[in-house]
């Protein structure tokens, strides 16, 4: 079962790791053997087209490499929106139009993709614990849209997509950074 797949989670303010404070993370997958996401809001001062020239046309601005996650920060991820592709063996989306995408495969190989971001390793947890994480109010998982994802303005992706949650959660947008100085 994929609970939580195609999600957004929203670290909460109170979530001090370093890796993902006032973060905003794609799940990707969340299944019985755990949960894989990666961080959409930590462009790196790394230009995507020096390591994936070719697909140059597709990346979404700004086009950089990403922080994606804590894991395996060597292994460049894609993520694109492929249109007019459903399943197949080398696609499978997560959210609409969204996936991973191969970036040794040249944009001839795999046709359709209009959006593209590159991202350095993922976040990574293992079975039950991002159901723990979630109990304990670290992370506030959402619904997420395609705009999030190549949002142009990853910087205040966290604050934006707190403020239009309908729930209590909005209020969280505005949580100081160091409530003692409130």
């Amino acid at each position: 079962m994929d609970r939580l797949t195609g999600s957004l989670l929203i670290a909460s303010p109170t979530l001090l790791d370093p890796n993902f404070y006032r973060s905003v993370v794609l799940l990707m997958a969340h299944n019985d053997e755990g949960a894989v996401g990666v961080v959409l809001d930590r462009p790196l001062e790394l230009a995507a087209t020096d390591f994936v020239a070719d697909w140059r046309p597709v990346l979404t601005p700004p086009s950089r490499v990403y922080e994606g996650g804590p894991v395996q920060r060597e292994t460049a991820i894609g993520v694109a929106r492929r249109s007019g592709f459903g399943r197949s063996d080398v696609w499978e989306p997560v959210l609409g139009s969204i996936g991973f995408i191969d970036l040794a495969q040249t944009p001839t190989d795999f046709p359709g993709v209009e959006d593209l971001r590159v991202f350095s390793g993922y976040a990574g947890w293992g079975p039950d614990q991002l159901d723990l994480e979630v109990a304990l109010g670290s992370w506030f998982p959402v619904p997420a849209s395609i705009d999030d994802i190549f949002d142009p303005v990853p910087h205040t992706l966290w604050q934006r997509v707190l403020k239009r949650q309908e729930s209590g959660l909005a209020l969280y947008a505005d949580f100081p950074v160091d409530p003692r100085l409130n």
